[in-house]
């Protein structure tokens, strides 16, 4: 399961749309130097390539080491925006002193509603999405750049994501998706040193991933039904049907707390809502013929998941968020199917095999090292 980013999980609110509600600060400049890219492009009057898109909600405590990062970035054609979801532990206060570029949202509308508010404003042709509990290396800007125009066809490129307590593992080298409904973080627990390849993903972790913005008016944006958790993997989806690709940039690095938000890895909302999302996920995405070939393994993938949560003691919440997304899941905007596009459902299927086989092989690997 795909539960990298932050958690939206306080003051819940499933409602979408209310980003033309926010109350918008674009002062450039910042006192500690973290808005120097917008500051330096403001005096040159050339227009930036990259727009980094930091989704903020209570995370005051992760704001000086992200943002002193992004001041030591060699590469400086890029302008920061932040978007704050509403939030009450003094961030709205310290960006306001800093006077970093915000949009404060008057309340918490989720992963994929604060990112959509931050793309949409966006006048770059790229759009970096960035964690707040992260801290880029220095490289990070420049080699994202050079990654994603290296080809029109490609829509996002996924960074290599180390943990931050433990930098001699991985935590996130894209995002890949299997037959049985399952998405993961390729190479997490495992040795960093062994990710150092560029190669096609499923789909970018958005936690700090680059997207060619303009491909977001062809197959639609984040989808804020979703409110957080597989969000990313959704609209990755959307892209390789679509015909473009998702790239891992092993040069690009980016350390990572991983939960900032809620500090941990599995709770009742997490757990509920990315259940529900992957009905979504498959719904939306899969053509009919499709879901149909695919549903002994999905359904076999969902027993799985609900035993483990189960032993978890997150059973319950498990089998709510299934409900749910079973009885929601009309809502949805379904990718209409196209039979020019069959030869990128028939991609895509491979994707799904060889990334089910990924996955029994690093979980493999990940059980014999503890041996």
């Amino acid at each position: 399961m795909s539960d990298h980013r932050n958690d939206y999980e306080a003051e819940c609110d499933y409602k979408a749309g209310r980003g033309n509600d926010a109350e918008c600060d674009y002062k450039a400049g910042c006192g500690n130097e973290a808005g120097r890219g917008n500051e330096t492009g403001r005096r040159t009057g050339r227009r930036r390539k990259v727009t980094i898109v930091i989704p903020n909600y209570n995370g005051l405590k992760f704001m000086e080491p992200c943002f002193r990062a992004l001041s030591m970035q060699i590469c400086r054609d890029f302008d920061i925006l932040v978007v704050d979801n509403g939030s009450t532990d003094g961030s709205v206060e310290w960006l306001k002193e800093q006077e970093i570029p915000t949009i404060f949202l008057p309340e918490n509308t989720g992963f994929s509603g604060a990112v959509n508010v931050g793309l949409k404003a966006a006048a770059t042709p790229y759009v970096i999405l960035l964690n707040n509990d992260t801290e880029p290396d220095f490289h990070y800007v420049g080699e994202m750049i050079k990654a994603i125009e290296r080809s029109p066809k490609i829509f996002s490129v996924s960074c290599k994501m180390i943990q931050l307590c433990h930098k001699e593992l991985m935590d996130d080298a894209g995002d890949m998706y299997s037959l049985l409904g399952w998405a993961y973080q390729r190479g997490v627990g495992r040795s960093s040193a062994k990710y150092n390849r560029a190669c096609r993903i499923f789909s970018a972790c958005a936690g700090a991933a680059i997207y060619r913005r303009e491909v977001f008016d062809e197959i639609g944006y984040f989808d804020e039904m979703h409110f957080a958790y597989l969000e990313d993997l959704d609209v990755g989806y959307r892209a390789r049907i679509a015909g473009y690709d998702n790239i891992y940039c092993p040069t690009a690095m980016v350390y990572h707390v991983g939960s900032g938000t809620s500090g941990s890895k599995y709770n009742p909302f997490k757990v509920k809502l990315a259940a529900r999302n992957n009905i979504y996920l498959n719904y939306k995405n899969m053509p009919l013929l499709q879901l149909a070939v695919n549903l002994v393994p999905i359904l076999l993938g969902m027993g799985l998941k609900y035993m483990f949560f189960k032993k978890k003691g997150f059973g319950r919440d498990y089998a709510a968020g299934v409900k749910e997304g079973l009885a929601t899941a009309k809502r949805c905007r379904k990718v209409p199917y196209n039979r020019e596009r069959l030869k990128n459902y028939l991609a895509i299927e491979w994707e799904l095999i060889t990334g089910t086989l990924i996955y029994v092989y690093e979980f493999a690997a990940r059980q014999i090292a503890k041996l």
